[in-house]
């Protein structure tokens, strides 16, 4: 009995190793099949694909093809166009009938991206992609520019749009144009004296139709020509003070002292030009008027004809919170003071704001005097800008001063909403150009913000402001300009402003044109890859680039504010021959088998290097 119960369970389990073998092999079979027909679907090639998202408005796009099921696109996201996060799809055949991934792919706003699809695994890479593009600000006005001419129809926008072809072809990728509206003084007014912001060179006001610099027809005309050659153009935006009030109000005040705001003197009814209601524009584009509510304080009094501080009472009012605190708090600086803490102004700079862009297609801005302006209103300016527009809308800042730690300070206040003016860089050419050749070279990066933070640092020699006669007069001598935008035009760090009155003369400022726009060529040309730094000489210093794949070209750059002489530098090319882009120095220069060379400059000169 034992025995057969035993060869009972033995042939069962027999049984069952056969059945289920062979129910095995008919599943493998099965799979075999099934995965030869899925691999001759995935095998069969895509004979187009499409991009479909928030940046094409969920449109067709036709992808590249780059390789057997392979394709590629490279497009730029906004803030999502109303669909929330940015996202995409890649579609087969266009009508969504065969469309990857099965979920939207979101990405970030703001960003630019290479996304590649393969038909054959329907894998999608998507990366994050920033093209080698060495972009050059060029601040496009210096004070003392001549006036509009009525007879000729001449003036700053004008002469502009005949130079933009000249800009585009030597490298200028983006223009920051002096403030476009109506100033208090007319025709006279730099812009920095604001009076109407709506008024673009449109209507007869303060004696006159047009700005300083031309039509609101010109003004639009020359952003569209730059456009055209792909030249962004930035914006002058002064929010700070308001000036050329049409009337007078009474206002209650206390003044205060000039070198400390915060030590009362007395109190005393004022009469304050704060009362603006553009009659000459009659409320075309806004209705909005400016009331001494509006304001913090002015610096006259026209019942007493006294110039003071005065800061306005009422409830709410005091200084805005938190500026500069030079003079121990440095809200007022002129005018009528704008009171950022007042909620209609904060609203009708918002409405302006979305106006002025959408009006006249401008791609950034250049905020003035940020310093004097609370730091937290900007945060909120911009962001409500950047997400109603829905565009990148680069910003850069003038917060004036040498002060290294209030430069990052504000930077980190605003937390990295925009960038700054590299003012301790300039602040180190004014001293070195006026040194007489014994400035220590070696230090002239130090304390900067392009050496603090690279990313929000825009570099510049000279500005309007610091021209001879100006308010921040601190001229960069003209012998040294060359070696001056030598180092912003030709390191990777930092994005470099050239200002109008280096390159085409302004009073007391040489004309430097040729020098400027070959440095503005070999930065376009020869400015990429890992750089070397030789910044151990107190008169002669260098640096060299190796170029990209895209730039495959080295590049020597080295300078002395003192004697000549040479440098020993590394350009990974061997046995190559090299020129001066600059024609300073007419030999020529080989490397030696390891890529080294001696590069030589002649005093107070610069030499730029560069393969032949």
């Amino acid at each position: 009995m034992k025995k057969l119960v035993v060869t009972f369970v033995f042939m069962f389990f027999l049984s069952f190793f056969f059945i289920l073998n062979g129910c095995v092999n008919q599943t493998l079979k099965t799979s075999y099949h099934e995965k030869k027909q899925i691999l001759k679907e995935v095998k069969s090639e895509w004979g187009n694909a499409y991009f479909r998202g928030t940046p094409n408005n969920w449109g067709i796009t036709h992808m590249s093809k780059i390789g057997p099921h392979t394709w590629q696109i490279i497009i730029k996201f906004n803030n999502g166009d109303g669909y929330g996060k940015p996202r995409f799809k890649i579609d087969h055949f266009g009508d969504w009938k065969e469309s990857y991934p099965a979920n939207d792919y979101e990405v970030e706003p703001y960003t630019t991206y290479k996304i590649t699809f393969y038909d054959d695994t329907h894998y999608i890479k998507v990366e994050k992609y920033i093209k080698a593009v060495n972009g050059v600000m060029l601040q496009a006005f210096q004070w003392y520019l001549p006036e509009y001419n009525e007879k000729t129809k001449s003036g700053l926008w004008v002469e502009l749009s005949k130079k933009i072809p000249d800009l585009a072809l030597m490298g200028i990728t983006a223009l920051w144009l002096p403030p476009a509206y109506k100033g208090q003084a007319g025709k006279s007014d730099v812009g920095y004296g604001v009076y109407d912001l709506y008024d673009l060179g449109e209507f007869n006001q303060k004696g006159t139709i047009s700005t300083k610099y031309g039509t609101k027809e010109q003004y639009l005309k020359l952003i569209e020509n730059a456009h055209l050659y792909n030249i962004q153009v930035y914006g002058d935006i002064v929010f700070n003070h308001k000036m050329g009030a049409d009337n007078t109000e009474w206002v209650n005040a206390t003044k205060v002292s000039w070198n400390n705001r915060n030590i009362e003197i007395e109190n005393k009814t004022i009469k304050a030009w704060t009362l603006f209601n553009f009659p000459g524009r009659n409320n075309k584009y806004s209705d909005f008027k400016w009331r001494w509510y509006h304001f913090d304080g002015v610096d006259w009094d026209q019942n007493t004809g006294e110039k003071a501080i005065f800061r306005f009472n009422g409830i709410g009012k005091a200084w805005d919170w938190e500026v500069d605190d030079e003079n121990f708090n440095y809200d007022y600086l002129m005018g009528a003071d704008l009171d950022m803490d007042h909620p209609e102004v904060v609203q009708e700079l918002k409405k302006w704001g979305k106006w002025y862009v959408n009006f006249t297609k401008i791609d950034g801005f250049r905020l003035d005097a940020v310093k004097h302006i609370k730091f937290s209103f900007f945060n909120d300016w911009l962001d409500y800008m950047r997400n109603v527009l829905g565009k990148e809308l680069f910003t850069v800042g003038e917060y004036w001063s040498t002060d290294i730690n209030k430069l990052e300070n504000y930077i980190s206040k605003t937390e990295g909403r925009m960038s700054l003016f590299d003012v301790p860089l300039h602040q180190h050419f004014y001293e070195a150009s006026n040194s007489g050749g014994y400035y220590d070279m070696r230090n002239i990066f130090n304390g900067t913000l392009v050496q603090k933070n690279p990313i929000k640092a825009v570099t510049f020699v000279e500005n309007h402001d610091t021209q001879p006669g100006q308010s921040l007069s601190s001229p960069v001598q003209d012998w040294f300009k060359p070696l001056a935008y030598a180092m912003i035009l030709l390191r990777k760090d930092g994005y470099p402003c050239v200002f109008y009155g280096d390159m085409y003369g302004a009073p007391g400022i040489k004309e430097q044109y040729r020098t400027i726009k070959k440095l503005i060529e070999a930065r376009k040309l020869y400015s990429y890859g890992k750089q070397y730094d030789y910044l151990d000489h107190q008169d002669i210093i260098g640096w060299t680039r190796l170029g990209d794949e895209e730039h495959p070209k080295s590049m020597a750059v080295i300078l002395s504010d003192g004697p000549g002489g040479s440098k020993w530098m590394y350009v990974g090319k061997k046995k190559t021959k090299f020129i001066d882009l600059l024609g300073n120095i007419k030999e020529e220069i080989w490397t030696n088998d390891y890529g080294w060379a001696e590069f030589k400059v002649n005093g107070g000169s610069v030499s730029v290097w560069v393969e032949e």
